[in-house]
């Protein structure tokens, strides 16, 4: 037997209580998917009453991925120093707020700021839910279940969009943030009553109390509490960002970003401009929604799969794969549908490839760093790749506008970027850090 509790958790059977805790994390990051997408939603409505051209609203599009990017890095940095249950908690808070705030705003400038600071809150939670997702499953299961906590994001624009659509059906724009700052409130109150600390974290850290609090969680989890925690490693890990550079993991740490940053850029195209470029086809703002929605379909499917097919296969060879069909599928929809049913064919066809990319490399993130920069080194990764999120609505806001490419062309151009994702990963170095019973980072 061993005294390391987490020696003991990747190699048990995972417990009614690690898969509750598996389902918050998914509910966190579908609250995630909801709030970033509600301005896509709201964007035919705004642009509509504010007299907004094309490259104007895609920079109101991209105010929150700014925050997103800032909030990761900064926030998973604290999450990796004073824990990743209250930068969550934090990060709720100002979300609810921010979305409150958005229903108010009476001006563009306002709105983009106040999208700005919600972003913040949003990467937060991306940060330390992905790393609390990997921390609380089994060595077994950690793909699938930080494939499923990644496929929240989608599954929350479906529902959270579904009630947008019937809520622009009888209300403007500003309803769709209001039903986002109430659910998210709802939240806080869940997340600070049954979301409790990563066991991973606390035999890292070691604060006060961590042994007693570690048993509470061995007991929930079924297993019997250890008398004392095994000694401490005779050096410390690093837990500065300046961890990520040394020459371990360097390598990583830039090829996932430049894959996340470039791939992303593609992704928030598609999913920033598909209820824009559907009401300009003709049709209604709550149908619009409804493509969007079934690109969000797509996207869970595509991310149930991946982390189904995890347990068998490599998640890098089948990140690439997807990569290379998100291509193909964002050129397919730039080709542009006659129909309603068709939009939504493609749509969805084109976000199971392009989230199944995503989910596969936060499974990535999982394997990459260890514990003592993981949520930090998952939100430097997300930070630098927000970038890409940034410029993804913005280039093709500036392209629509200048005339220089119609829909196909303007497509095929913002697809370049999930090949270059794909050539990233395909010259990551074939290995997985690991980390020994000792909390020592050993190369798998």
């Amino acid at each position: 037997m061993t005294n390391d509790p987490r020696e003991l958790i990747d190699s048990s059977p995972m417990s009614k209580w690690q898969l509750s805790a598996i389902v918050l994390c998914v509910l966190l990051v579908s609250l995630d998917g909801f709030d970033v997408l509600s301005i896509s939603f709201a964007a035919p409505g705004i642009a509509r009453e504010w007299g907004i051209d094309r490259a104007g609203l895609g920079i109101v599009l991209s105010m929150e991925l700014i925050g997103m990017g800032v909030g990761a890095f900064i926030l998973g940095h604290l999450a990796d120093r004073f824990g990743r249950r209250p930068t969550i908690l934090f990060s709720l808070a100002v979300m609810s707020s921010g979305m409150y705030l958005a229903s108010i705003a009476s001006s563009v400038v306002m709105l983009s700021t106040i999208r700005l600071v919600t972003g913040l809150g949003i990467g937060g939670i991306l940060a330390s839910v992905n790393a609390m997702a990997a921390e609380f499953s089994n060595r077994r299961c950690r793909n699938l279940s930080v494939s499923l906590m990644a496929a929240g994001y989608p599954l929350g624009v479906i529902i959270g969009g579904s009630i947008a659509s019937l809520l622009l059906a009888s209300f403007d724009w500003r309803a769709v943030f209001l039903f986002g700052a109430i659910l998210t409130l709802v939240f806080l109150p869940l997340a600070w009553l049954l979301m409790p600390e990563s066991i991973s974290y606390l035999m890292h850290k070691r604060p006060a109390g961590a042994l007693q609090r570690i048993n509470r969680c061995l007991k929930r989890m079924g297993h019997a509490a250890i008398e004392s925690l095994p000694p401490e490693p005779a050096e410390q890990p690093h837990t500065s960002m300046t961890r990520l550079f040394r020459p371990d993991l360097m390598r990583i740490t830039l090829l996932l970003s430049v894959a996340y940053f470039t791939h992303i850029m593609t992704f928030y195209y598609l999913i920033k401009w598909i209820p824009k470029l559907v009401v300009d086809m003709g049709f209604s703002p709550a149908l619009s929604g409804s493509v969007l929605v079934w690109a969000n379909v797509g996207g869970v499917s595509g991310a149930v799969l991946l982390g189904l097919l995890s347990r068998r296969y490599p998640v890098r060879s089948l990140v690439i794969g997807s990569l290379v069909c998100a291509a193909m599928m964002v050129a397919v929809f730039g080709t542009g549908q006659s129909t309603l049913t068709q939009l939504s064919l493609v749509a969805a066809v084109a976000g199971f490839f392009t989230n199944a990319a995503i989910v596969g490399m936060y499974a990535l993130f999982a394997q990459a760093f260890p514990t003592e920069v993981r949520a930090g080194g998952t939100g430097f990764v997300i930070g630098a790749g927000r970038g890409g999120a940034v410029l993804g609505p913005v280039i093709a806001g500036f392209l629509f506008e200048s005339g220089q490419g119609g829909l196909l062309m303007v497509s095929m151009l913002m697809a370049v970027g999930s090949l270059i994702a794909a050539v990233a990963l395909f010259v990551l170095p074939q290995r997985e850090v690991a980390e020994s019973p000792a909390g020592v980072v050993s190369e798998a």
